[in-house]
């Protein structure tokens, strides 16, 4: 991949994955790759990824392919998903008070 290239694609799959509640290590898990490999990936430190590990990342995106490949076009939006399987953060609502 080229370079700017793969780092528009981590920081979309990185942006992905928080708007869907995730942390890396349920990412990794939904993904069906290793902890520590995921690390590597979302940081750059692992930039010739295989198609195969692509397509894995779009799926636990919840994208098709296409979707995540398109990395000029704006984040699609996250719906809101049940994602408790894979120890997602629970979504943080913000409380106004009565008065």
């Amino acid at each position: 991949m080229a370079n700017d290239t793969a780092t528009k694609l981590l920081a979309r799959v990185k942006q992905r994955r928080e708007g869907l509640g995730l942390t890396q290590e349920a990412f990794a898990e939904k993904a069906g790759l290793g902890y520590k490999y995921y690390q590597h990936v979302e940081a750059g430190r692992r930039r010739d990824l295989r198609l195969s590990t692509i397509e894995k990342l779009a799926q636990a995106c919840e994208l098709k392919l296409w979707e995540l490949m398109e990395v000029d076009a704006p984040p699609p939006l996250v719906a809101e998903a049940d994602t408790s399987a894979y120890g997602a953060k629970p979504a943080r609502r913000s409380a106004k008070k009565a008065r």
